[in-house]
């Protein structure tokens, strides 16, 4: 099977998967296989339900819902991804835009499967860009042991930061506050990273940006996703 079938494989069986366990799918979903990494767009996807909960200013709990959905559907989405696309997962991450009514499931592959050509290593002002994830990394937390970050098409850059976490944060994940630490990690670095700048590094716009992490490795991710200029 070809790279585009894969993408629309993964598309097809994707918006089945939310249609069928929160009664309503996106409008659209964009793939992308790039290793390592296979990343899930989805946009205008908001269930009825939750878009009174929205209304009402009580995003917190969509947010605690559909982690708990998530928690179920995780597995399925992690089997069918590796069967559609023939490759071995390590891990799956996603993050949801409320507002945006937009979301962004990301696989990343185990590490033998970490064969990334490096042309998406490079794109226009990447090193202005990481010193700007570092700025506002040091301001949530602390710059990142290791960074580095891969632009997979015109319009998904992802970073991955590695040694982020402060002495506080750990002891919350131990005392079992890791599901407070990442919806509060979410608000705060969202708030802090200069998209304006990023914007003229990279000369698009940003229609969304994601984070989560993996907290038991000490990574985060970031996903930018871009509307390029015409």
């Amino acid at each position: 099977m070809d790279k585009k079938s894969i993408e629309a494989e993964i598309a097809s069986y994707t918006g089945k998967l939310f249609r069928d366990n929160f009664g309503k799918g996106p409008s659209s979903i964009f793939v992308s296989f790039v290793r390592p990494f296979i990343t899930i767009h989805l946009r205008d996807f908001l269930a009825p339900m939750e878009k009174v909960l929205v209304k009402q200013n009580n995003n917190l709990k969509v947010q605690e819902t559909r982690d708990l959905l998530m928690q179920e559907l995780l597995p399925d989405i992690k089997a069918t991804v590796r069967t559609t696309a023939k490759v071995e997962i390590r891990n799956i991450y996603y993050d949801w835009s409320l507002e945006n009514k937009t979301g962004i499931i990301i696989a990343e592959m185990a590490d033998s499967e970490m064969k990334n050509d490096s042309d998406y290593l490079s794109y226009p002002s990447r090193e202005q860009v990481h010193e700007e994830i570092v700025r506002f990394s040091e301001k949530a937390q602390k710059a990142p042991r290791n960074l580095h970050s891969l632009m997979l098409n015109p319009r998904t850059l992802v970073i991955v930061r590695e040694g982020i976490l402060v002495r506080i944060e750990r002891e919350l994940i131990a005392a079992g506050f890791e599901e407070q630490l990442k919806l509060s990690k979410r608000r705060l670095e969202k708030s802090l990273l200069n998209t304006d700048l990023l914007e003229s590094l990279l000369e698009v716009q940003i229609e969304d940006v994601f984070a989560d992490w993996d907290f038991s490795l000490d990574k985060g991710y970031i996903i930018i996703i871009m509307k390029p200029e015409k």
